[in-house]
This record gives C-alpha cells, structure tokens and sequence, in this order.
C-alpha cells in the first residue's frame, strides 16, 4: 500500500485498540467525533447555544475564559497558532521598531511554518542558543545582534517537551527586559506547564507580554487557537487577524470543543502529567529487562505528560512493531515512530510518548510487560537496522537530533 493507505491503516488498527496511553486526535470516524461534541454541547447548555457569526457568541465565551485562566486583559480566538503567533509577532514588531524575533532553532516557527515569519510578516529570526533547551539568561544577555521580542516555546516540543526550572525562566525574561525586548511565550503546550514549575498558569503567563495557545494539542479541541495579551495589542491583533483570513464565518465545532477542553481537560492535565512520570520510568525498566542496550527516554522525567523515546532501530522497523502489537493484542503502546532529522545518525528512531486519561489505568507492571511485548514484534531487516545489545551504552538523556511528527502528533 503507499502511504496514504499505509496512515489510514494505521490510523483505524490504532483507533480501534482495546487499551492506548492516550488518543490520538486523528483516529476515531467523523461521526463519533461529532456525536462527543453535541452531547457535550447539549449536557452543558441545552443545545450548546446560539450559533456564532464573525466571532461573536461562543467564539468571545473562548476569548474570554482564556484571558481569565491566564490572566490578561484580552484575548483572541485564532483559526490556527501559525496565524496567530505571526500576528503577534508582527504586532509587536511595531511596536518595538525591531523586525528581528529571537527564538530557538527547534521553535514551530522555524521548523514547521515554512519560513512564514520572514515569507509573509516580514520579520528576520535571530537564535540565542543552538543547544537541546531553552536559552539561558547569560545567552540572551550576551547575544550580539539586537531583537524587538524574545519568543519563548514552552515546553520546547521539538527538544523533547522540554522547559526550564522557574527561577531559570524568571532569569531569562529579567534579560531579554534589560534588552529593552518583549517576550512572547509560544505556549501551545502551556496547560501542563504548572506542575514542573509548581506555579499556577496566570504566574506564569504573568511573566510574558503576549501568550499563544492551542486547543487541540492538549486540550482536545478540533482546532483552533488564542493569542492573549494587553487590550490595545488584541485590538490590532483582530485587525490583522481579518487581514490574514482569519475572521471566518462560523468557528463553533471548534469552539464548542475548546470550551470542553478547557471545562473537561484542563483540570485533569497535572494528573497526566504525574502519571507521565510513571510509565516513563516503567518504560526504562522495561527496555532494562529486555536488554535493549542503547535506549532514551528523555527528558527523564519528563517535564509534561509528553516525552521522546529513542531506540537502536530503523523507524520502519519500529513503526510496524508498533502496529503488529496491536493488531496481536488490542494494545497501543507506541505508534509512528521517525528518523533523528538530517544532523542524526543513522539507525536510531524516535517517537513521542503522550499520556493522557486512558494512561492513567496503566500500572508499572502493564507498561514493563508492553514492552516486552512490542519488543517481541521487533523484526530487524538488514544492516543498519540495531538490535538489543547495540549502538552504545546509557539509559537516559537527549536524543541526538529532532524527529518529524509521528501520526497523531501536533505541531
């Protein structure tokens, strides 16, 4: 089959498993997904409401609860995070005088918008660090050009969910302030942000000028996103937002399930989160009595409910264990498993590890026996491929490059 048949395959073997760590937003059928969100519509509020148009109704009940959560003045409902993030930036940009963003190499701007900041906003990205993590203050503080807003993606997806301790991001704020620079923080993923920093979200939004954030990457949304910062800069914001193609007619499915994720998710995400500690170190244990001889799980423990596995494999070889066990078992352990990206080394893979509330019945003794059981579908196709016993030697720490989304992933 080619790919395309290959991911709808996989996509309905896991979809359809008895037992997962976490749903994937992409499995499932059209009408299950829309019979969740009517009932949810309808047990909150009788038939969900009053339809939206232009970004009134349900679409300012969004704005509204996310400018309450994180603590700002105003926010504004987005179609996609690319849009909104360009538009903040951009805003921001005026303000500042300074076209020059400074952000991580691994940041969803450089590595998935196709070159859009530069493309369509017209702003030039400058990187403070090249490391696996989130710039240090001494990096900001000593960066030789200068930039109008230090953009900061919490966690830092593609570095492995990672995120610095607090005082380490209070620091790095106090620098990019001593720079005259605003700090926007690219919070896709900032709802279980709160448990490692031991902060609640409106401290930590508190911290930043302007915040993004999405719906469907933890909240489980359909789509969508919010940008969230001062009344004035939201103001401009919806201006460019209608430029951009962003006004649309009607946003209610989407919505409808960013207010259910915020009513129903949120409040389970620390949950996730703690159990996410759980399975990562059953993981370790497993792949430890299995005799795997090289393996990551990082970042260990992991700072959110997601993290990265690593492996001595080829990903094709990974991918179809992956889907032989739960074809044998009823049992998603893993899914798409992807290469370390052109700067990597040959004959490892990667794939990112969510646990969300279907995780949350999974012992540590569960987790060990999956994998000894996904292990057991591992079937090696020639050189180049590893095997247990091979590549090096260690348990944790970072993976040596920077994985493609596997399928259910989110940019």
């Amino acid at each position: 089959m080619d790919e395309t048949e290959a991911r709808l395959h996989r996509a309905k073997v896991w979809g359809g498993a008895r037992r997962s760590l976490w749903h994937s937003p992409v499995e499932g059928t059209v009408g299950e997904r829309l019979r969740e969100l009517a009932d949810w519509a309808g047990a909150a509020d009788g038939d969900g409401g009053p339809l939206d148009t232009y970004g009134d109704g349900l679409v300012e009940q969004v704005e509204e609860r996310v400018a309450d959560e994180l603590g700002f003045p105003a926010a504004v409902f987005f179609p996609t995070g690319t849009m909104a993030q360009q538009v903040a930036l951009r805003c921001w940009a005026g303000r500042t005088g300074s076209q020059v963003v400074a952000l991580h190499p691994l940041a969803h701007p450089e590595v998935h918008e196709g070159g859009a900041l530069t493309a369509v906003s017209g702003l030039r990205t400058v990187r403070p660090t090249d490391g696996p993590r989130l710039p240090t203050a001494e990096e900001v503080r000593e960066h030789p050009e200068p930039f109008g807003t230090l953009m900061l993606e919490l966690p830092l997806r593609d570095a492995g969910f990672v995120l610095p301790t607090w005082d380490e991001l209070v620091e790095v704020v106090e620098a990019a302030r001593e720079r005259d620079a605003v700090v926007h923080v690219d919070g896709a993923r900032l709802w279980e942000c709160a448990p490692h920093f031991g902060r609640d979200l409106r401290e930590i939004a508190g911290l930043a000028d302007s915040v993004y954030v999405s719906f469907y990457k933890s909240l489980g949304g359909l789509s969508g996103a919010a940008l969230a910062g001062p009344e004035d800069v939201m103001e401009e914001a919806r201006v460019w937002r209608h430029r951009y193609g962003g006004l649309l007619f009607q946003q209610y499915p989407a919505a409808v399930s960013a207010l259910r994720g915020l009513e129903r998710e949120l409040p389970r995400l620390p949950s996730y989160v703690a159990h996410a500690r759980v399975v990562a170190a059953a993981l370790q244990a497993g792949f430890e009595e299995a005799g795997v001889g090289w393996f990551r799980v990082h970042p260990e423990p992991p700072h959110t409910h997601q993290f990265q596995v690593w492996l001595p494999y080829a990903p094709d070889v990974l991918t179809a264990a992956s889907l032989a066990l739960t074809e044998a078992t009823g049992t998603v352990l893993f899914r798409r498993w992807s290469g370390p990206g052109a700067a990597g080394p040959p004959g490892v893979a990667v794939t990112e590890v969510t646990v969300g509330a279907p995780g949350l019945e999974w012992t540590e003794a569960e987790v060990r026996e999956a994998v000894r059981a996904f292990l057991s579908h591992v079937r090696p196709t020639g050189p180049g491929t590893g095997g247990p016993g091979t590549g090096g030697s260690g348990t944790t720490g970072a993976g040596p490059g920077t994985p493609s989304p596997p399928d259910g992933a989110t940019g």
